[in-house]
């Protein structure tokens, strides 16, 4: 057992020498984890069977099973995410504003870690793998509690991690794991010491760190994300892009959870889309009208703020666009949300009025990922506004400092007008 406020004020103090470290440094770290994770690849799976075999002992739900596995192909893809992590360049030290206040004095705006960084999240050993990943590259300390139900993958993967990150000559400390529940509370507490919280996992849990700190906190608490299906639709496009949001990983955060049918066309679309979605085992819910088009269960107007994270839709049917949008907006997550349209007029309405962090036109709405944004990684997706939105990257991970260079000068001279500014970008 660690004490979590020690450690989290230790790295406070180291976070500095962290952020120092060059981008070589960073990205030889990231690929010592990249390949001791591929060599010791069975000692993964067997720690994973372990987690797996608890989870059917203690009749964990289905979706949470889903998201626990860790198999050849989410290790595949951490090690395909820390690989193009590599490739992308440093987040810190990019100079984003460069101002001669005058003569040999100047101002520039150069980013930086945000310093020590709290992530929390439910039942995802992937998820430890990514944000250990994006911290390392982007300089932050990071304290990392991961779910009970993945203990035993959790531990194995950390030790991994951390034993790459000091052999890369990066500072001891940097990483935490924080194994017991009870650590969570004592986690929220440091708010002296932890820059920004990064909480992963349901609603609820969301929300619970949310009411329970006074640390920052980024992310988002569901991922109620919708399907506006326009009567200037192409049916034969949009049939695969609804079923692939749906039953591709129905126990993600970007799965679709609305769909939304044009009125004037729904009576020749919607069985089509029906028949799709049962076929794959799809349950479908609905309102009254439109159990008049399918065979569905009845569902009322307001349980349309559910997030099933299962094979489940709901469905409604809408005059139009604009009808669409306020739905959403009243809705939603404001997660990620998408148009099926070949009217750009309407598409454009939609993606200028939908208030989601993510806005489609013709795609699925599990595009939603850092990885496939190409940001290497991603620690969560933020439905806020302030500082990051959407999958958080490195990017999201870094903040900036100004930095002014003088040359003995005084703010009296400037008061008194002996000296005069000529702010002048260079």
């Amino acid at each position: 057992m660690i004490n979590i406020k020690e450690a989290a004020h230790n790295m406070k103090l180291a976070a500095p020498t962290l952020a120092s470290t060059t981008i070589e440094q960073r990205n030889g770290a990231l690929k010592r984890i990249a390949e001791e994770l591929e060599s010791r690849r069975d000692e993964i799976f067997e720690a994973n069977k372990k987690d797996m075999e608890a989870a059917e002992k203690n009749d964990i739900p289905a979706a949470v099973k889903k998201r626990l596995k860790y198999d050849e192909g989410k290790l595949k893809d951490g090690i395909a995410g820390i690989e193009q992590m590599i490739e992308l360049p440093d987040p810190l030290g990019k100079v984003s504003l460069n101002r001669q206040l005058d003569e040999n004095l100047i101002l520039k705006r150069v980013s930086v870690p945000i310093g020590v960084i709290g992530v929390i999240f439910e039942a995802r050993p992937d998820a430890l793998v990514q944000i250990s990943a994006l911290c390392i590259k982007s300089g932050n300390c990071a304290v990392l509690k991961g779910g009970k139900e993945t203990a035993e993958t959790n531990r194995v993967l950390f030790n991994i991690i951390y034993k790459s990150v000091v052999d890369a000559g990066l500072p001891e400390g940097c990483l935490v794991q924080a194994e017991l529940h009870n650590e969570i509370d004592e986690l929220l507490s440091c708010d002296r010491d932890i820059d920004l919280l990064i909480p992963r996992g349901s609603n609820k849990f969301v929300r619970y760190i949310m009411e329970n700190t006074k640390i920052p906190v980024m992310g988002h608490s569901s991922g109620i994300c919708h399907i506006y299906l326009d009567k200037d639709c192409d049916l034969k496009k949009a049939i695969p892009v609804i079923t692939d949001a749906k039953i591709q990983y129905a126990a993600a955060c970007n799965a679709v959870e609305t769909l939304l049918v044009n009125r004037e066309t729904a009576k020749e679309s919607l069985p089509e889309i029906a028949k799709a979605l049962s076929d794959k085992g799809v349950k479908l819910r609905g309102t009254q009208e439109v159990s008049e088009l399918i065979a569905c269960e009845v569902m009322k107007e307001e349980e349309f703020d559910t997030e099933y994270n299962d094979l489940i839709i709901s469905i409604k049917l809408v005059d139009d666009v604009k009808e669409a949008v306020e739905h959403i907006n009243k809705y939603g997550s404001h997660h990620t949300d998408c148009i099926l349209t070949e009217n750009n007029e309407a598409a454009e309405y939609f993606l200028n009025l939908v208030d989601s962090a993510g806005v489609y036109h013709n795609c699925s709405t599990r595009f939603a990922d850092g990885y496939r944004y190409g940001f290497g990684a991603e620690v969560g997706i933020s439905t806020g506004k302030l500082h990051a939105r959407g999958p958080v990257g490195l990017e999201g991970l870094v903040t900036y400092k100004y930095k002014l260079i003088g040359n003995g000068q005084i703010v009296g001279d400037y008061a008194s007008g002996k000296s005069h500014f000529n702010h002048k970008d260079l």
